[in-house]
């Protein structure tokens, strides 16, 4: 595997040890070939070397993506997904975990204080309102910087809306509500079932395979259902009924 070397290698038999494969979902096609070949045969060939050399590691890949998706469309390796799909942990993603995020901010606040001293040692209930309901695209690593630039920049010794970052606080949930009782202003069931369908995927990152088990369905049913979530179009998108966004 001459494109990604893997350190530490010497003539002796290595002992055991992890290998982090991080984001593995976005590895080209020919990478994952050769990734199969080193993980069935447990060798590799060092760059500038000429000989096959015996490694014995333990192997942790880590992704975004929903491969089981990605291979039936064809952009990952089904022998490759078969032979990493050991042990599967599924990690929620930040904005599925609620009250952690709260505890994690704190904890970054904590982390960010200069000197030890603390300067800013809270967050107003109005900046954990908008802390909690931010979707997090770019998970923990987005929630501690946002935290650190808190720290930077709050003028008070607790963070405020202001404080927060322009996405952050600026952001309008997309949260189901109803705030009519006029029946003429709520929306038939295919809308709602279309717009929650959308909302758990929203909620589980794109994760198909984890929406369709949180919402009952066997993951064609899913397939057929944002078909038909494709093909629709919205009724009553002036209405402030059912489905409206809220703050």
């Amino acid at each position: 595997m001459r494109e990604a070397p893997v350190r530490g290698f010497s003539s002796k038999p290595p002992k055991a040890r992890w290998l982090l494969l991080d984001e593995i979902g976005e590895m080209p096609a020919g990478m994952q070939a050769k990734l199969l070949r080193a993980l069935q045969e447990r060798t590799v060939r060092p760059v500038g070397g000429d000989q096959e050399q015996p490694f014995d590691a333990r192997i942790i890949a880590a992704t975004n993506r929903d491969l089981e998706s990605e291979v039936e469309e064809k952009r990952f390796r089904e022998d490759l997904f078969y032979r990493i799909n050991v042990v599967r942990i599924h990690v929620p993603p930040l904005r599925a975990r609620g009250s952690d995020i709260l505890l994690l901010a704190q904890s970054f606040l904590q982390r960010y204080q200069s000197n030890g001293q603390e300067r800013v040692i809270g967050i107003k209930s109005t900046a954990a309102d908008k802390l909690l309901s931010y979707p997090w695209p770019g998970n923990v690593r987005e929630l501690q910087n946002c935290m650190e630039r808190c720290v930077a920049l709050a003028q008070f010794d607790h963070v405020g809306v202001d404080d927060l970052p322009e996405r952050v606080r600026d952001f309008k949930s997309s949260r189901i509500t109803i705030e009519s009782s006029n029946p003429s202003e709520l929306l038939p069931m295919d809308e709602v079932e279309r717009r929650y369908i959308l909302r758990v995927l929203e909620a589980v990152g794109g994760n198909k395979t984890l929406a369709a088990q949180v919402l009952g369905f066997d993951r064609r049913t899913l397939y057929r259902k944002l078909e038909r979530c494709r093909d629709a179009v919205p009724q009553k998108r002036e209405s402030h009924g059912l489905g409206s966004v809220s703050a």
